[in-house]
């Protein structure tokens, strides 16, 4: 009766023990697809214009949408940042090295989630220009890199065209266009 008693017991730890263990190894799984799955790249059909879009498009002068790029299409960081405002381990999509006052600096740039379809989406209905808040040296680096040398931001404006009202730069955007009811602008800060 004893050793009966005994094998029950020692049966029935092993069958709670599997189960936990089970229910351990479908964690890590999961933690593990969900990993995988949060950096894959989602993969858009781009589908051209029609023929008829294309005439009527055409025929109507292009708007201007001016896109700011820190902190509106991307976010970055440099290498002497203490505490990086992006979630740790997440892996950046751009990594440049700008020399700044003789001094090497590392860039890692973070695209929004999908940039890249939205910017060749847009760029089928508007001229794009890129207006950059940072100096012309890293600004053209990371815009260069994240237009994959696809032309489609061909005019950009840094920070030397910003300019200085009530002792605070914004964005002056009759050097974009003289007729400013044909930009439309895209960026985070109101004050821009």
């Amino acid at each position: 009766m004893m050793r009966t008693q005994c094998l029950l017991g020692l049966r029935t730890f092993f069958v709670a023990f599997a189960a936990k263990l089970w229910s351990f190894f479908i964690y890590l799984s999961r933690r593990q697809i969900r990993t995988v799955i949060q950096y894959q790249t989602v993969g858009y059909d781009v589908l051209p214009l029609s023929p008829v879009s294309r005439n009527r498009l055409a025929q109507v002068k292009r708007k201007i949408l001016m896109l700011d790029l820190d902190e509106t299409l991307t976010h970055s960081h440099h290498d002497g940042v203490l505490r990086p405002t992006v979630w740790p381990g997440t892996p950046p999509d751009l990594i440049l090295k700008v020399v700044i006052d003789k001094h090497p600096v590392w860039f890692f740039v973070h695209k929004r989630p999908h940039l890249d379809f939205f910017v060749e989406v847009v760029s089928q209905w508007y001229e794009l220009v890129v207006f950059i808040a940072s100096m012309e040296i890293d600004g053209s680096a990371v815009t260069n890199k994240q237009d994959n040398s696809r032309s489609i931001n061909k005019r950009r404006y840094y920070r030397q065209h910003y300019t200085l009202e009530l002792s605070s730069y914004i964005k002056d955007l009759s050097v974009v266009h003289s007729d400013l009811s044909s930009i439309v602008i895209l960026d985070n800060s109101p004050w821009a």
